[in-house]
């Protein structure tokens, strides 16, 4: 029986769609955020030594998050413009988009390899890595590195393979990594005693199964977009716009460490070690509880793209509707839950009675305007799905590096409670960006259906 099957995205109903391919994505999305808790909850267990390895292993993450936003760069560049090409029944330049990401992911990890492996070091110190940490961070990042090539090949191919409607295969690709790394994390650290160098392992291994498996799906006779050698071959005119399309999701993804160095810094300077922490906390429940908007927009993508690119502006616009009517419901049941109960969400990650105390009116201001995000994140993705790469790389500076990091430096100058007025800077930048996105995609979406 087959696994997946290939929906049609120019004719199904696009609620039915929307929720085809939505669901295995926010699945896909929260497994993969477990099993990442799950490997440091593994870390953290190791005898003596833990708390050290899991604080080392912890300053390692921007850095793989910066590595992760180059598969973001090509393959949420690539993967819309596959989809709308598929839409204008044009397979052959469809396919000759995804062979040059495909070529372009593998020039990139040999290059993220190569310079890793030579800045690891300094660039883990700045991140936070201290001397008692440091050796734990190199250990892990030493041998994480040696897999860039099969993190790239798994993110990037995925999108491709999401493009098409293929969901439950997609879903798979996370599925697949997730489950062998759950089971090969207790055998490399407990069982051969290899500590932080298993966990990194394993996280390897997982990874290469997953790329294996995404590579063999495209180069097979059921995807409808196939990998072939002679589009290998980079050409400038195909790659270039798909890297302009992926800044958007590159500059989301790659400044979040900046974004992490910029808060705690200047929580430190107002609030010590407590502050910091409650902004470790409120930063995890943040991630995590986007991760179902970002399942909602990427199970929209492709009948967007697809839709667009068929000129049926009508299941274009209904699909935009229905995907931001499920954010704007989902962020809503958020928003409600971390106000009226925000200790539920502070208890999955500490017991301490004062770091409790502090991230549970932190969370409340932190979070104020999530309710908003649906907005914000659906139509921002809709950019990117409409091949719009200039806003949408726009909308991504705008927030981050616009408006909230220099918000988290001013606000204290003005305001008598510092702490207060650093997490507060959030929940402005929400508001700010919300209002700038949705006026701006009033505008263009008119333009569009106009032409």
């Amino acid at each position: 029986m087959e696994m997946s099957r290939e929906v049609d995205l120019g004719k199904e109903p696009v609620g039915r769609l929307l929720m085809t391919l939505a669901v295995p994505a926010i699945t896909s999305q929260l497994v993969n955020a477990l099993y990442n808790m799950v490997d440091r909850m593994y870390i953290g267990h190791i005898p003596e030594t833990g708390a050290a390895a899991l604080t080392g292993v912890g300053v390692c993450f921007p850095l793989i998050m910066i590595i992760s936003a180059f598969a973001s760069l090509i393959g949420q560049g690539g993967a819309p413009r596959a989809s709308i090409y598929m839409g204008k029944q044009d397979k052959e330049t469809a396919e000759k988009i995804l062979g040059n990401c495909f070529a372009t992911l593998l020039v990139i990890a040999v290059a993220l390899t190569g310079l890793t492996l030579a800045f690891q070091r300094p660039l883990l110190l700045l991140f936070g890595a201290s001397e008692n940490t440091i050796g734990y961070a190199v250990e892990y990042m030493s041998i994480y590195a040696v897999g860039t090539v099969f993190v790239q090949l798994t993110l990037g191919m995925n999108m491709f393979i999401s493009a098409q409607g293929f969901s439950r295969i997609s879903m798979l690709t996370v599925v697949i990594g997730a489950v062998t790394n759950i089971v090969l994390d207790p055998v490399f650290i407990f069982l051969f005693d290899m500590g932080v160098a298993g966990a990194a392992l394993a996280t390897v291994l997982s990874q290469a199964l997953s790329a294996v498996w995404a590579v063999r799906f495209l180069c097979g006779k059921r995807t409808v977009l196939r990998l072939r050698k002679e589009n290998f071959r980079v050409r400038r005119g195909i790659l270039m716009p798909c890297i302009g399309l992926g800044v958007a999701p590159f500059v989301m993804q790659s400044t979040e460490s900046i974004l992490v160095l910029c808060f705690n810094s200047s929580l430190l300077k107002y609030g010590g070690d407590l502050a910091v922490g409650a902004m470790t906390i409120l930063s995890s429940i943040m991630q995590f509880a986007m991760l179902p908007l970002q399942g909602f927009t990427q199970g929209g993508q492709p009948i967007i793209s697809f839709n667009y690119g068929a000129g049926d502006m009508k299941r274009v616009r209904r699909a935009f509707q229905l995907q931001t009517a499920c954010c704007l419901i989902y962020a809503f049941v958020l928003w409600a839950a971390v106000e009226l109960f925000p200790g539920l969400f502070v208890a999955i990650f500490t017991n301490d009675p004062q770091l409790a105390q502090i991230t549970k009116w932190a969370l409340r201001i932190y979070m104020a305007c999530v309710v908003l995000m649906g907005i914000q994140i659906s139509c921002q993705q809709s950019f990117i799905a409409l091949g719009n790469s200039r806003i949408s790389a726009f909308l991504a500076i705008f927030r981050k590096i616009i408006v909230l990091i220099p918000l988290i430096y001013i606000l204290p100058a003005f305001m008598g409670d510092k702490v207060f007025a650093v997490f507060l800077a959030e929940p402005i930048a929400d508001a700010a960006a919300v209002t700038a996105t949705s006026l701006m995609f009033y505008r263009e979406f008119r333009r569009l259906m106009r032409r």
